[in-house]
């Protein structure tokens, strides 16, 4: 049996409850591709991308975070191996659907640096989570 922390458990519980939020992100998506929403391809394609990597995410994020009570890392570098997936779970999906956002928009807005701290929080977080389970 898995022994979790509390902060684990706390953080599991909330990563399976917001996974919820993503059923309401794909009923969007679906009147995206029904063309009850009009979008450019440009918006259809970010939007689904975000979609992707919310429920990709947090799936991802939940293992790392059940990796990580197998770890001895502490304070900080714990938070970061435990959560740092799942930050991104959050931001990345932000920055694909705030960046979209606006009627006729061909490009990114520059809510597009969210996606790229999202980025910036998993890579740094499984780096963490890769070097505290192979110096366990």
């Amino acid at each position: 049996m898995i022994e979790l922390s509390q902060a684990a458990t706390t953080t599991a519980g909330v990563a399976i409850l917001a996974a919820v939020t993503v059923t309401s992100g794909g009923y969007f998506l679906t009147k995206v591709v029904t063309g009850k929403v009009p979008t450019t391809a440009f918006q259809t394609a970010f939007f689904r991308a975000g979609h992707a990597h919310a429920g990709v995410l947090i799936v991802f994020g939940l293992v790392c975070l059940l990796l990580t009570e197998a770890t001895a890392l502490a304070g900080f570098w714990r938070w970061l191996a435990g959560t740092g997936v799942l930050v991104a779970a959050i931001a990345m999906p932000a920055g694909f659907f705030f960046s979209a956002m606006g009627k006729g928009r061909e490009r990114p807005s520059r809510w597009i640096a969210i996606l790229y701290l999202g980025a910036l929080s998993l890579v740094a977080g499984l780096i963490t989570l890769g070097i505290g389970l192979l110096t366990a």
